[in-house]
């Protein structure tokens, strides 16, 4: 009755909806409506939250625009490495000619809006690594491939560091490190990875760190010998967490933002002022939504198409997860300060769109699905979602 009577229009527009995970996009406008709340209760006039808004309706837009294509170019070894090779310019462009915000030159001023080019770069590497695994599944074991792999990210890596942002740079070095234990690799190669990277770290703090990077590992270890100093950040967020207790002081009421003594709240210590009005309750609610998204994005990374999507899905997980942990591990002191946005929740346009597109290019992907796939075999990875 549908295909006899419904125009081609409506049935294309029937089918793309049909494509799309409405519970991973409800919970990822969820977590950003949560954000977006926790910015508006501290100030009558907040030009965050009106600049936030206009993001989030732009990101939404992106992602169902980046759910149309046909993603099989992305296979191509022209188009990722012509990406991959735009990612190093842009990168080595903005510490030439970036702006330098609060110690950080990271971003492009545009006028009404910056770039950061941090945040695509990091999609782009997952595609870049997922073309370069899917092709050598078979002998991905080998050291020479984990080497090869770990060159590529690096140099995203080190670019980013200099910037210097070193919460981005572990994202980046946690995409690839995720992707290459997805891909496989054998536990011997795994330990000489662990004691290659403690050397590279020794080498880091010895010569690659800033003194004031430094303070921020020794504030983490040491976190009350310095509050109203480099520890002064750390120490706020936590008590902003610990002083929501079990129901939250209520939206608007979040003493510790409110009253200006957490810094950043918008981005950096969003977790921390949405913790204090929310309370435990609010803090289950929003790793509930974490929890959905990461589900159903491994559910697809199980039922794709190829190995190429297969790893493209899991790098997306990897990328969510890793900044998620980064982020709120910072605010309740489990981890140094390193300037990390909480994905889809804190203020900003770069990483937003970045985030939302991911997940249209996997809503894009989800065309393809294994032949091997029967509606018994989708009911059961239902379920279990």
């Amino acid at each position: 009755m549908i295909a006899r009577y419904a125009s081609p229009e409506r049935m294309r527009l029937f089918t793309y909806a049909k494509r799309i995970d409405w519970y991973l996009f409800l919970s990822a406008l969820t977590i950003s409506l949560l954000g977006l709340v926790t910015m508006g209760s501290f100030a009558e006039e907040n030009a965050f939250f009106d600049r936030q808004v206009i993001w989030i309706i732009l990101a939404v837009c992106v992602f169902f625009a980046a759910g149309i294509p046909e993603y099989r170019f992305l296979r191509q070894t022209s188009v990722i490495v012509t990406l991959y090779a735009g990612t190093i310019f842009l990168l080595s462009l903005v510490l030439l000619f970036g702006t330098l915000v609060k110690g950080a030159q990271n971003r492009f001023d545009l006028g009404l809006f910056a770039l950061q080019p941090s945040d695509p770069a990091k999609l782009i590497l997952i595609a870049f690594l997922s073309k370069y695994f899917a092709r050598r599944h078979i002998e991905i074991a080998h050291i020479r491939h984990i080497l090869i792999s770990g060159a590529y990210a690096l140099v995203l890596c080190t670019l980013v560091f200099f910037q210097p942002d070193f919460g981005s740079a572990i994202i980046i070095a946690s995409i690839w490190l995720g992707l290459v234990l997805v891909a496989g690799i054998s536990w011997k190669h795994l330990a000489t990875l662990f004691i290659v990277a403690a050397i590279v770290a020794g080498g880091l703090w010895q010569y690659g760190l800033e003194p004031y990077q430094k303070q921020r590992v020794l504030t983490f270890l040491h976190p009350l010998t310095d509050i109203q100093g480099a520890g002064y950040n750390a120490y706020q967020s936590t008590v902003a967490v610990g002083s929501g207790e079990i129901f939250g002081k209520g939206i608007g009421y979040g003493t510790q933002s409110k009253l200006q003594f957490l810094p950043e709240y918008e981005t950096d210590f969003i977790f921390a002022a949405y913790a204090e009005e929310w309370g435990f309750v609010g803090v289950l609610l929003l790793f509930g939504l974490f929890g959905v998204i990461i589900v159903r994005i491994l559910g697809i990374a199980l039922y794709a198409g190829d190995n190429f999507e297969s790893l493209f899905a899991a790098g997306v997980a990897i990328y969510f997860l890793s900044q998620f942990i980064v982020h709120a591990g910072m605010n309740i002191g489990f981890l140094p300060i390193t300037g990390t946005t909480i994905p889809f929740m804190s203020y900003g346009g770069s990483h937003l769109i970045t985030e939302f597109a991911a997940l249209g290019i996997l809503m894009g992907m989800r065309r393809h699905v294994r032949s091997s796939l029967s509606v018994r075999d989708e009911t059961e990875l239902v379920g279990a979602i």
